[in-house]
């Protein structure tokens, strides 16, 4: 088990993490009260529930994909299978701190030969990629609410910022030079942000960019789409259009506010946006609840399952 670095005291703190943030939203649950979601549930039905999931889980297969492209262009191919297992143990982690936890999938990876700055370097396009899609699709719906103009801003500003970064030469060579010249610690980490910054920008060809945002925008649209059936399946007379610009302005607050998994800001913002369209607040919370069941935490017990089959060292 070491060799995976998932060793007894590691896999106790994973679970630990997990337990806290589900007590946290269960809090949160009970604010709408447990009577309104359990309705929800009743009008939904099994169908409905489960057409939820299988959108999340086309969300989950092209993110995969995704990141098959990553690793590959970066120039380690993993098997699928095995690879499949690594990258939805990562999900495991989704309730940390910008999605940060899902890094350790590098812990994993490494035995398969991948180094950990590969791995990091395609978590921060994973990230970044993500971030384009959902600011992409917030702006889909921005004139129908004018005061959320700051928060898709930010996410624009972000996102343009960190394109700076990658693409620009000058600054990697600059940390590069400068970490060589110095022997401390804080400006050898300077030489490895520069190599991250390199490996990076390889992820983020024209082609490269072009292609894996529009998969982004597909595998977000399809949880978006899932939350405007979740609306409908509840009897209220919001359109898609309003219903893809909460569901995707609700996880732009939500990795901006680098709570655990978005945790509170999205679910904030989303039941706020839902009232404002004159929805009673504890559907609005039954609704917000139970797409977040279906999306965040039908991933999360996914992951701790993979990540349970990988501690057993199961390979492909």
């Amino acid at each position: 088990m070491s060799s995976l670095g998932i060793d007894g005291w590691r896999f106790k703190a994973i679970i630990v993490s997990v337990i806290v943030a589900t007590v946290a939203y269960l809090a949160f649950s009970l604010w709408g009260g447990w009577q309104d979601v359990v309705n929800a549930l009743v009008r939904i039905g099994v169908q409905g529930t489960l057409l939820a999931l299988a959108l999340s889980l086309f969300n989950y297969g092209l993110r995969f994909f995704r990141w098959q492209l990553y690793l590959g262009h970066l120039g380690h191919r993993v098997p699928v299978l095995p690879s499949l297992r690594i990258y939805l143990a990562g999900f495991a982690l989704t309730t940390t701190p910008g999605k940060a936890g899902e890094v350790f999938r590098g812990v994993l990876l490494k035995s398969r030969g991948v180094p950990l700055p590969t791995t990091f370097a395609a978590f921060i396009s994973e990230r970044l990629s993500d971030l384009v899609a959902i600011t992409l699709l917030a702006l889909v719906g921005l004139s129908l609410y004018p005061k959320a103009q700051p928060i898709v801003v930010a996410g624009g500003v972000f996102v343009v910022l960190v394109l700076i970064a990658i693409s620009s030469q000058r600054l990697i060579d600059c940390l590069q030079a400068y970490s060589q010249d110095n022997g401390s610690r804080l400006l050898k980490a300077l030489g490895y942000l520069a190599h991250l910054l390199h490996d990076t920008r390889r992820c983020h060809t024209p082609i490269m960019l072009l292609g894996n945002t529009m998969l982004s925008l597909l595998a977000w649209g399809a949880e978006a789409l899932a939350f405007f059936l979740v609306l409908d399946w509840l009897g209220t007379d919001i359109d898609l259009v309003f219903a893809v610009f909460v569901y995707a302005l609700s996880m732009l607050a939500g990795a901006l506010s680098f709570m655990p998994g978005g945790l509170g800001g999205a679910e904030v913002v989303m039941v706020s946006l839902l009232v404002l369209k004159d929805m009673p607040t504890p559907e609005a919370v039954a609704a917000t609840v139970f797409i977040r069941l279906a999306t965040l935490w039908f991933a999360v017990i996914i992951g701790i399952i993979a990540l349970y089959n990988s501690r057993h060292g199961e390979e492909a």
